[in-house]
């Protein structure tokens, strides 16, 4: 048997749904119940962001080390010390932007550990996760050099909570200065002989929390005197993100006060305007609550998980409300640099590496997570999943020579159109998919004109066990796609069986001119329009 190169694998994964039907939910012929879907083309909003779908990759667990980076002597296939497979998964994602170090691991990162010879970088312990160390192998230069590899934008996170000013600074130089300085020419002595390209740069993360515990207005405060050191050449157009609010702990973090004080004292002085500002928000329970199982939960753990993932919704009109009284212009852009399911580890799993599986629910959390988005264009410009790799919900899963692609990867791989596409207004009518005393919206869509000139419509029907025929108002010849569906609630691809869940073909139908959809329980769905 020809063995296949690795890039071919990665399309047979894809492309396998179906010779796998039997794992997948057949559209019903003769559904239970009917939504409309109105799309207003009259209404084109502000252009998605790539950014968007955007990835976070922490020194967590295996995040970094063996999910990126096994060293250009591994067994492993690489290209110079970066896994070949996850490299080839990342490039057909068009990842748009990666975050790094962190994360809390930020928090306590100082860069001259990570620069110059790895057999002479210092050993630290990685007090947040784990208690591990990490030999700092992987640094600036292996995380710049990643990003240009994979084709996306680099986002550095630096270090408020412990670092000075004048530190954070001279970071900044050491990767962006082109002149004959001393900090330029170590970087060129470790083997960069250009700067690299710098796009965004976090002040500090989660300063309410790991990142310095600080009060909303000692925040605000370092955020404006760190902006006030931290620059790069004016040419290269680099970003700075304040750290921003976040919305799972409504106990201890009133996320519209921290947000407010963000806005009103945080940012430059001088005319100038704060160029963005992030959000953390996790679905899960809230409050530091238990969380649930990744795997074998019952249909309220199904509900309970979408409801979380909805109640993003919430807040981020409660935050863009507060930004657009301070900012009226949409100046300041809101970037999610941290979303993503969270349950319990894994078990047999290290518990501080928070490892979990992947299933069709994550999917839904994606699919439902990008719809909400892109009803934000105008003031959200980025978004981060958490994470990247091996870590919560991850796109890639791997076991030493092993990998798989999750739902989510194929969520990210189905929404690709929606990158740089021109979003429309879409309503649905009153059906609601209940259980106890949660109720949620039984179809939930996005609609957006891509860059190709197609309309693309994403459809997420979150009820796991009503099939619903979706009347829509596009008229069009056809329309085809791809769908990610099951008649399990948790299934997910493993080791053993890495195609037990992937999209496959999918097509709507005209009636009277008119887009119908038959949609399967659970099933996420985006088609072109012809």
């Amino acid at each position: 048997m020809k063995k296949l190169t690795t890039a071919a694998l990665i399309l047979a994964m894809l492309a396998a749904g179906a010779a796998i039907a039997q794992n997948a939910a057949a559209p019903a012929t003769d559904p239970v119940t009917s939504v409309d879907v109105t799309v207003d083309l009259s209404r084109p909003g502000a252009p998605i962001a790539r950014q968007i779908y955007g990835h976070f990759a922490e020194h967590l667990g295996r995040g970094i080390y063996e999910g990126v980076w096994v060293g250009p002597d591994s067994k492993i296939p690489n290209v110079r010390g970066y896994r070949t497979d996850v490299v080839n998964a990342l490039k057909r994602l068009q990842v748009p932007v990666i975050r790094w170090p962190g994360g809390c691991f930020a928090d306590l990162y100082h860069w001259r550990d990570g620069i110059g010879p790895r057999s002479q970088r210092p050993t630290r312990i990685n007090v947040h996760w784990g208690g591990v160390t990490d030999n700092n192998s992987f640094g600036t230069h292996e995380f710049m050099d990643f990003a240009e590899l994979v084709g996306a934008e680099a986002y550095v996170s630096g270090n408020i909570g412990s670092l000075s000013p004048f530190e954070m600074s001279q970071w900044v130089e050491y990767i962006t200065s082109a002149e004959d300085a001393t900090l330029a020419n170590e970087r060129r002595k470790n083997g960069r002989d250009k700067p690299w390209n710098l796009k965004y740069w976090g002040i500090g993360n989660e300063t309410w929390g790991c990142g310095g515990n600080m009060r909303p207005q000692m925040a605000a405060a370092e955020n404006a005197r760190y902006m006030a050191f931290v620059n790069a050449p004016r040419a290269m157009g680099m970003i700075k993100v304040a750290s921003g609010a976040s919305g799972n702990l409504d106990k201890w973090h009133d996320y519209k006060a921290f947000t407010e004080e963000m806005m009103k004292n945080g940012g430059p002085t001088f005319g100038d305007h704060m160029e963005a500002l992030s959000y953390h928000y996790y679905a899960m329970p809230p409050d530091l609550a238990p969380k649930g199982p990744a795997t074998d939960f019952n249909e309220e753990g199904w509900a309970k998980q979408l409801h979380y993932t909805l109640d993003i919704d919430r807040q981020l009109k409660d935050v863009i409300a507060i930004m657009d009284r301070h900012d009226p212009k949409k100046q300041t852009a809101l970037y999610v640099d941290e979303w993503g399911a969270w349950y319990q580890p894994e078990k047999g799993s290290t518990p501080g590496f928070l490892y979990q599986q992947n299933t069709l629910r994550d999917a839904q959390v994606a699919a439902l997570s990008f719809n909400i988005f892109h009803r934000y264009t105008d003031r959200i410009k980025m978004a981060n999943i958490a994470q990247m790799i091996n870590v919560l919900q991850a796109i890639i899963l791997t076991d030493k020579e092993k990998m798989i692609l999750t739902p989510t990867y194929h969520a990210f791989d189905m929404y690709r159109p929606f990158m740089e596409a021109t979003p429309y207004p879409a309503s649905t009518s009153a059906a609601a998919y209940k259980f106890g005393d949660i109720t949620l919206p039984l179809i939930d869509v996005s609609a957006a004109r891509g860059k190709d000139g197609k309309l693309y419509l994403a459809i997420v029907n979150t009820d796991p066990k009503r099939a619903v025929r979706v009347r829509t108002n596009l008229t069009g010849k056809a329309a085809s796609g791809q769908i990610l569906a099951s008649d399990r609630m948790d299934a997910h691809n493993s080791f053993d069986n890495p195609n037990a869940l992937v999209p496959r073909p999918f097509r709507g139908e005209m009636v009277d001119g008119r887009l119908v959809v038959q949609m399967p329980p659970m099933g996420v769905a985006v088609v072109a329009v012809d």
